[in-house]
């Protein structure tokens, strides 16, 4: 069992960025891919990034890519997400979700951990 834990969301205005940071215990000294969705609110949850274990492969939405970045520091079990030019269209609850092994998943299903999630709001 792997626990997630999200950090970093809050209020900012257009175009300005935030650091997100989901940190990882339990069995999490095993190979996990780890991903980023979001979800605002009377939408189906989306996914926005996602990083393998090695940190060699990133995935982006469209929607965010060359905006967002996704890394991690295995060492520390983090894994973080930079959002730079933010939108308000970018305000969702963003999730940080675990899979173990070497597959990218950017779909739900794919992920069987998740975090509670931290709230993102961009204001215009």
């Amino acid at each position: 069992q792997v626990q997630l834990v999200e950090s970093g969301g809050g209020l900012v205005q257009a175009g300005g960025s935030l650091r997100l940071s989901c940190t990882a215990s339990g069995r999490a000294n095993s190979a996990y891919v780890m991903g980023w969705f979001r979800q605002a609110p009377g939408k189906e949850r989306e996914f926005v990034a996602a990083i393998s274990w090695s940190s060699e492969s990133t995935y982006y939405a469209a929607s965010v890519k060359g905006r967002f970045t996704i890394s991690r520091d295995n060492a520390e079990n983090t894994v973080y997400l930079q959002m730079n030019s933010l939108l308000p269209e970018d305000t969702a609850a963003y999730y940080c979700a675990a899979v173990r092994g070497l597959v990218v998943y950017r779909t739900t299903s794919g992920y069987p951990y998740w975090g509670q999630g931290t709230q993102v709001t961009v204001s215009s």
